[in-house]
């Protein structure tokens, strides 16, 4: 675990209200949300961070790093992919923007080469291992992905800042002695 670096967790596009539409104006707030946390971290020394790579939050939390990396070179993203061809069911616009985005990141390391059952999960548990911080756009589910990442960045001591994705309130949750023993 690095102490300059945070991870990413969050829903797919499709637990959204706007779904897949990214020209909304709520999904827009959201990721200028997104980014504003993003920063904040980079501005306290923050400056490796980790996507999943996802379709919705990973990507949008890798573009927002992408972005502030022009400004800032010191930022760097890490892409950490649960298995090769991730992608190749999703629609086309959003497979190009993923490998645009892949070339552009810093590194990109593989959890399998192939699919299995598991992937999905050992690449959630090697961001949080990876980062002091996790970024979690979460509706407070308490089933799904993004639930267990974050439960599971509770239980391993994680500095987690929570973004509501409908009201975009940031709740940051501290690891105390009792969550971390």
């Amino acid at each position: 675990m690095k102490e300059t670096a945070c991870a990413f967790t969050g829903h797919r596009p499709k637990s959204f209200p706007w779904k897949y539409d990214e020209e909304d104006k709520r999904c827009a707030a959201l990721k200028a949300a997104l980014a504003e946390q993003i920063e904040k971290l980079a501005e306290a020394g923050v400056t490796d961070f980790y996507s999943g790579m996802a379709l919705g939050v990973d990507t949008w939390a890798a573009m927002a790093v992408l972005t502030l990396r022009e400004k800032n070179p010191a930022v760097k993203l890490h892409c950490i992919l649960p298995c090769e061809g991730q992608e190749v069911k999703w629609a086309l616009p959003a497979q190009a923007h993923y490998k645009h985005i892949l070339n552009k990141a810093d590194s990109v390391e593989y959890v399998s080469r192939i699919y299995h059952k598991k992937c999905m999960l050992e690449r959630n548990q090697r961001l949080v291992d990876s980062a002091a911080f996790l970024i979690a756009v979460y509706n407070g589910e308490k089933r799904g992905g993004t639930a267990a990442t974050v439960r599971y960045g509770q239980k391993a001591g994680r500095k987690i800042i929570c973004i509501d994705p409908e009201t975009r309130l940031v709740f940051k949750w501290e690891p105390t002695l009792e969550t971390t023993l």
